[in-house]
């Protein structure tokens, strides 16, 4: 069962849309997915609907000790989640006192049955703080996710830094296992330069597939719909295609 964190600090990079697509996709290529919303603004949650529910049990239950895991999962078309709340959001703070707060994702997905599940996703909060720090702990691999425009390496030190400290005193199995390239326009000089920076920053890194820009991936979450779901002749639907292909070949 690989495990992966996608993560920026920055918020509006296209992660939730990654996470989920990139699911979905190996979803279609024969894996069991398995997507985790670990957002308090449960974004990822929302764009499959789940908003139109009464959700009794979620991540924030799991991570309380309330819920099993099991008991938070849920089917959508071809994969589960676990979806999220705005309970969530609160969670920093009634955490604080926990013990070993920095391992209660951990502790969740150890519920799991290794058989289960092909791929854990994780996505997780623009921030750096101790739910994303959950993540780090509970994972084998990150993926950044990096909108290319202008200023997308601007603060990537600090994730990478807490990432260094998290192999070093939490989890010495956590690498970033990979770069991904979103909301790219091939019309756009900035955007190719920044896909150059991007590359000469990270190396080989740097998924070969890039995320182009693409309507149909703003539009699919408020039709509550997966890209492939939505437009599956869209950009969108074959880059995340593309990208899972990618990652289930071992990048």
């Amino acid at each position: 069962m690989k495990t992966i964190a996608l993560t920026n600090q920055k918020g509006g990079v296209g992660k939730t849309t990654t996470t989920i697509n990139v699911g979905a996709g190996l979803a279609k290529l024969g894996k069991k997915v398995l997507l985790v919303d670990l957002d308090p603004q449960a974004n990822l949650t929302y764009s499959l609907r789940m908003h139109s529910h009464r959700l009794d049990k979620t991540i924030y239950h799991a991570l309380r000790g309330i819920a099993k895991a099991e008991e938070v999962i849920i089917n959508h078309n071809g994969f589960d989640f676990m979806p999220s709340s705005l309970e969530l959001s609160g969670a920093e703070l009634e955490l604080a006192s926990e013990p070993a707060r920095e391992r209660l994702l951990k502790d969740v997905i150890d519920q799991i049955k290794e058989e289960d599940y092909d791929y854990v996703l994780i996505d997780c909060p623009p921030n750096l703080g101790l739910l994303t720090l959950n993540a780090f702990t509970a994972v084998n691999d990150i993926f950044i996710v990096l909108q290319s425009e202008y200023l997308a390496l601007h603060g990537l030190s600090k994730l990478l830094d807490l990432v260094k400290v998290v192999n070093q005193r939490l989890n010495s199995d956590l690498r970033v296992g990979g770069i991904i390239c979103t909301l790219y326009d091939g019309r756009k000089n900035l955007n190719k330069e920044v896909v150059g920076h991007i590359k000469d920053y990270f190396g080989p890194k740097v998924f070969n597939t890039i995320i182009r820009d693409n309507v149909a991936l703003a539009e699919a979450p408020s039709h509550h719909k997966t890209i492939f779901e939505y437009d599956g002749n869209s950009h969108g639907a074959k880059d995340y295609l593309a990208l899972a292909k990618e990652i289930k070949n071992g990048h």
